[in-house]
């Protein structure tokens, strides 16, 4: 069985054809469209179309997703998809099964089905890129809430001076991108990437270590909050930054300061990096398909 799975990001779409044993057997890539939806739709059949004797579709992509209706009501950055069937109209053009799941809900159930949080009963997936998606595990499930907004960490607030804007939410502060620019505008550049941030804190520059450990001293403090209202036994950190084993590092060593300073002790929660890096969304995209189908 031959099934296309996408995995939609607010500047690329990543796909691959994939069989039911999570091998990929080809896989693309391409800019995210920006001209609305009949765009979107048109360049996500395109890639289904590309996949000849391709059985079915899973998608992976961000926002707000209620899964039981194919419906997104938020999605990301991608403000044209909100308050979209999208399931509906891709099965209009496609005429196959088509299932869509929250970026990091895939990227959970590649986890706690094949990584690294397969032997736990109620776990977190911290996914670190433009913002930081989240995914709740349950006793061995996924947690949606009642709206299908459990997890959304990205939109804490951490800090209220008037108004609340962007600049205060823990997405905007903490993901890869507050990071960079972070460092970009104490070193007075135009633009840094992930990429070139840590060369510079592997280099030993010190205004980008200072960078990294103040956004992970922040990251820590919200992953001690959590762990006071939902207890998980191990939180997994994903996305391609959790590919650099300094920024995981940099995660322990302040929350374990953190709980020597706390007042009330805590037993520490074990942070682990995802293991399907950049692939876990495609892994549990395909995962969430083929569950469906049973």
């Amino acid at each position: 069985m031959k099934i296309t799975v996408i995995d939609v990001g607010g500047t690329f779409i990543k796909y691959a054809c994939m069989n039911e044993k999570n091998e990929i057997l080809s896989r693309g890539k391409i800019q995210t469209p920006v001209n609305g939806r009949e765009e979107f739709i048109k360049k996500i059949d395109d890639i289904f179309k590309s996949m000849p004797g391709s059985e079915g579709m899973a998608i992976s992509l961000p926002g707000i997703i209620d899964v039981e209706r194919g419906y997104c009501v938020t999605s990301g950055a991608l403000e044209y998809n909100n308050d979209f069937a999208i399931v509906d109209a891709l099965q209009k053009k496609c005429s196959v099964k088509v299932t869509i799941e929250n970026d990091a809900r895939c990227a959970a159930i590649a986890e706690m089905k094949f990584g690294s949080l397969k032997d736990i009963n109620d776990g977190l997936v911290m996914v670190f890129g433009t913002g930081i998606g989240s995914a709740i595990i349950k006793d061995k499930k996924i947690h949606r809430g009642h709206n299908f907004s459990a997890g959304e960490i990205s939109f804490l607030i951490t800090d209220r001076d008037g108004s609340i804007v962007e600049s205060d939410l823990f997405g905007y502060q903490c993901g890869t991108l507050g990071l960079c620019k972070m460092y970009a505008e104490k070193i007075n550049a135009d633009e840094i990437d992930g990429i070139k941030f840590f060369k510079a804190v592997n280099d030993g520059d010190e205004t980008a270590i200072e960078c990294l450990n103040k956004v992970t001293r922040r990251i820590a403090v919200q992953i001690s909050n959590i762990q006071r209202i939902f207890d998980p036994e191990k939180i997994a950190i994903g996305g391609g930054i959790s590919a650099q084993e300094i920024f995981v590092e940099s995660i322990r060593k302040n929350l374990n300061e953190i709980y020597d300073e706390s007042i009330v002790k805590l037993p520490h929660v074990e942070i682990v990096a995802c293991k399907f890096l950049n692939d876990a969304n495609l892994i549990g995209a395909l995962q969430y398909f083929l569950d469906k189908l049973k």
